[in-house]
């Protein structure tokens, strides 16, 4: 699937040493960041709007922060290409690195906002109605984070990017959290025990 995208989206994608070949990938990657995530957004915050799941909520506000970061890591690869000026006689390069830091600080502000929320749910916990679509969607979406973390960790190693390895293991995480909401579900669904709030504060975590 990599090597299809590149074909079909960068040209000369096999010279990585040209830097706007670097910054071609750095954007396309930041397009499929960015779709992917808003879609699974979007159906998370749907399934779990319905079943009233704070946990699930909590990985769809992750999701809609990756889309967030994939737009900042963008402009970053967007600002890195401009040449050198008499201001910046060796370019922008660190514009991708400054990217990278905005990234994080994003992530750090909203764990504490969710960790906020979940600690809320922990003290006035309120009954879920989970669904066989809640399920499916966090399974799809289990497969679709494990894909882009190989995606993204394939392109950082191509191009040397870091922006690009931090998002792949930024994706590696989320299979991790998003595997947690689910086996979170499946215990409350099975046992009826109510460990969302828990849940969720371990995914702001």
């Amino acid at each position: 699937m990599t090597e299809l995208l590149l074909r079909l989206f960068v040209k000369n994608y096999k010279d990585t040493d040209s830097p706007a070949v670097h910054s071609a990938i750095g954007k396309m990657s930041g397009i499929i960041g960015i779709i992917c995530n808003i879609l699974l957004f979007c159906c998370k915050f749907a399934v779990g709007f319905i079943a009233g799941s704070a946990s699930i909520m909590a990985d769809a506000v992750n999701n809609f922060l990756d889309a967030s970061s994939s737009v900042v890591t963008l402009l970053g690869f967007h600002m890195a290409q401009r040449p050198a000026d008499q201001g910046h006689p060796y370019g922008h390069a660190r514009y991708e690195y400054l990217a990278g830091l905005v990234v994080a600080g994003i992530i750090l502000i909203s764990g504490g906002d969710q960790a906020r929320t979940a600690v809320e749910r922990i003290i006035h916990p309120s009954s879920t109605h989970l669904t066989a679509a809640a399920f499916i969607v966090l399974a799809v979406s289990i497969g679709v984070k494990l894909w882009m973390c190989l995606f993204f960790r394939n392109l950082g190693k191509r191009t040397g990017s870091t922006s690009l390895l931090a998002t792949s293991v930024d994706s590696r995480n989320d299979v991790i959290t998003s595997a947690s909401v689910l086996l979170g579900c499946v215990i409350e669904y099975r046992f009826h025990i109510n460990i969302d709030g828990y849940v969720a504060l371990a995914v702001a975590l």
